[in-house]
């Protein structure tokens, strides 16, 4: 099967939707399907990329860390066309989300839509940002999916808060798959030894994009805590984003920046390590779809502290994986980390983890995401006419649907809101 992904984040852009891309396009590879993936340029990306069509893109959007793809270009047509796809997976409900509709319009391709993102969340990226932009922002996701033939959730509470939104397309939960025997390989001494941390000490960590939507405050005080309370713990914070220096500058004010480590972006065998030296994983972020680094955290073994949110109570499992916390109480969450990193919490928890960590597996949701495109797949294409004045009023239609799309989208957003006697 010949499956086309379009994605407006991508390596080396490092997040959770990119890991996503990668990992479940190279577990495709492995098992027999060819994969090509369309996203934006990214600089650091590299010259000579099989199976990739890069888009050319506004670098730095808005002042963040993402690119922004101009619509379809020329050379992504004709290496399509060369590529000759069975199906469209979409991961985002814009920009090249649009050109993923276009696509599996010209080529009369099923369509299925990823669910990543919560984007009310992420609007102070865009000028305007107001409530009813973060309700356009829920309206543009919700009709997207309508728009195609299957919408993956990543869990179930991203499903139901779908249904609940009114979303009336077929939908699957499917997590993203992380490569457990990659991530338990993870040399966790050597990586102590390069960051000087005592083989003895204990490592709270956190992996992730260093950004205001992830709770990061909350987190990082808490964390503070939990350092300034024993001496021998020490931090590991992996990532960049724009509250890199708000983080620094908490620590150095608490004087704890001597056992803290701040070491950027990570990938492949160096991110491995980072989570085998942890001794417990930190999350506070309550905007996630699935929470993916709590995943791979575990898959590397290490339990997991979280704050109780959609896409995170699906994977932590209180008292049985880690700790998952109702209420954002920094004394509370920095006490939950020292128990959970302790030996006899460990012994205790391990069982958990590991199952945890199977039940995400790439071999397990690859497994799912494959059965899935075969079925849209062998259902046929949406006609059996290949002619070309049908393509063109396929094309034609799929333009009008998605015009319609967007005027409905900005018309129910900028409405005022129903006042109820």
């Amino acid at each position: 099967m010949n499956i086309v992904m379009l994605s407006n984040t991508y390596l080396p852009h490092v997040g959770g939707v990119a890991r996503s891309v990668e990992s479940s396009s190279a577990w495709l590879r492995s098992h027999g399907q060819r994969v090509l993936v369309a996203a934006p340029s990214f600089a650091g990306a590299p010259e000579v990329e099989p199976d990739v069509v890069r888009v050319p893109a506004l670098q730095r959007f808005n002042g963040s860390d993402f690119s922004v793809p101009l619509p379809m270009t020329l050379p992504l047509h004709r290496a399509l066309e060369r590529f000759g796809p069975d199906l469209v997976h979409s991961h985002h409900p814009f920009l090249l989300g649009d050109t993923a509709l276009r696509v599996a319009a010209a080529f009369d391709l099923p369509i299925v839509f990823t669910h990543h993102t919560m984007y009310e969340h992420y609007t102070r990226y865009v000028p305007l940002d107001s409530p009813r932009m973060r309700r356009f922002a829920i309206e543009l996701a919700s009709g997207y999916a309508d728009l195609c033939d299957l919408a993956v959730a990543p869990s179930e509470s991203v499903a139901a808060i779908l249904r609940d939104r009114g979303v009336r397309t077929r939908i699957e939960v499917v997590p993203t798959g992380v490569e457990i025997a990659r991530l338990a390989a993870g040399d966790g001494r050597g990586f102590r030894i390069r960051y000087g941390i005592p083989t003895d000490g204990i490592v709270v960590g956190h992996v992730g994009r260093l950004a205001a939507e992830k709770n990061l405050r909350f987190l990082v005080t808490a964390i503070a805590s939990h350092l300034a309370a024993d001496s021998r713990v020490h931090a590991v914070i992996v990532g960049s984003g724009p509250e890199e220096r708000a983080i620094f500058a908490h620590f150095r004010e608490r004087r704890l920046l001597g056992r803290v480590h701040l070491t950027g972006v990570l990938g492949g065998p160096a991110l491995a390590d980072a989570y085998g030296a942890m001794d417990v994983f930190a999350f506070a972020s309550t905007t996630e779809t699935q929470g993916l680094v709590l995943a791979e955290a575990m898959a590397a073994g290490v339990p997991v502290v979280a704050v109780d949110a959609p896409g995170v109570r699906e994977v932590v499992c209180d008292g049985i994986n880690g700790r998952l916390l109702g209420a954002q109480d920094g004394a509370s969450f920095a006490s939950a980390l020292s128990w959970a990193a302790s030996p006899a919490a460990r012994r205790e928890l391990d069982p958990g983890v590991a199952r945890t960590a199977a039940r995400y597996s790439t071999d397990a949701t690859g497994g799912r995401t494959l059965a899935l495109y075969e079925e849209l797949v062998r259902r046929g294409r949406r006609s059996g006419d290949s002619h070309r004045w049908s393509t063109a009023r396929r094309r034609l239609r799929e333009e009008w649907v998605l015009l319609s799309h967007r005027a409905q989208t900005l018309r129910h957003s900028w409405a005022p809101p129903k006042v109820i006697p």
